[in-house]
């Protein structure tokens, strides 16, 4: 066990943010899963939503309400309530240091395999399904069904929630499938369209504009606002794409409009 290093800023007059490290790596990744059960073990009143990113942790609060309590203990900056200078930020800040400078990470070494279940997510990789799929075989010089191969054969964690409600992050994509992304966005993307942008691999789960290159669909509904959560994915989970035909995903999207999926 050891001492969690971090950093602090704000993000406006009504959230903080935590920094945990610099790089997109899965030790990053269970430290900022760590942290955030920490914290929501530890909430405190005032708080409002907390949002985990590839190395940064948010947390947003009623500032009104925040600016209301009091505290005697000063901040490592040497700030102390009382004064014009003292904001409802320090008051977070405060309780922020007092909770992480408690808080004990587990080594690195313990943290194998405490990434989430496996969630396949069926893909049809069909031209009417995935426009740019033919340009991304051409921009890598290999065939379509080469790009499919690569992009099904990995296990994807989910590094962050973002972009839009539901749409996750992925992390680990073979990097011979690291295309940029389109030069001119798309000023509308089907729901549930799968894209590759740069080095990333992710899914729409709104009708949305957007940049990526897109080379499948999937019928799943990444985005369920009734549902608790409403996120199929979360922060942890993994993701294994499996390529489906047009027929299935038809199938399967009758399915999905039934609730069934």
């Amino acid at each position: 066990m050891t001492k969690l290093a971090y950093e602090c800023h704000p993000l406006g007059d009504s959230a903080i943010v935590i920094r945990i490290g610099a790089d997109i790596s899965l030790t990053n990744l269970h430290k900022v899963r760590q942290v955030v059960n920490y914290l929501e073990n530890n909430w405190r009143d005032g708080f409002i939503e907390l949002v985990a990113a590839y190395t940064t942790i948010t947390i947003y609060y009623d500032a009104f309400r925040i600016y209301n309590y009091s505290s005697d203990v000063v901040l490592k900056s040497g700030r102390s309530n009382g004064t014009a200078e003292w904001l409802p930020y320090d008051d977070v800040l405060q309780s922020i240091e007092q909770l992480l400078d408690a808080y004990m990470q587990e080594d690195s070494e313990g943290l194998a395999g405490k990434l989430g279940a496996i969630r396949e997510i069926p893909v049809c990789y069909e031209a009417t399904f995935g426009p740019d799929l033919a340009d991304v075989a051409e921009y890598h010089q290999v065939s379509t069904e080469e790009i499919v191969s690569w992009h099904t054969s990995r296990v994807y964690p989910v590094y962050m929630i973002g972009f839009a409600p539901g749409f996750p992050y992925l992390g680990g994509m073979d990097e011979r499938l690291a295309t940029p992304r389109k030069s001119v966005p798309r000023t509308q993307i089907p729901a549930g369209s799968v894209g590759i942008g740069g080095a990333q691999t992710g899914i729409y789960p709104f009708e949305t504009p957007g940049g990526w290159q897109l080379i499948g669909r999937t019928p799943l509904r990444m985005f369920r606002p009734d549902n608790v959560p409403p996120s199929l994915l979360k922060v942890g989970d993994q993701v294994k794409f499996v390529a489906i035909t047009s027929e299935k995903f038809h199938a399967l999207e009758e399915g999905n409009a039934s609730h069934e999926l």
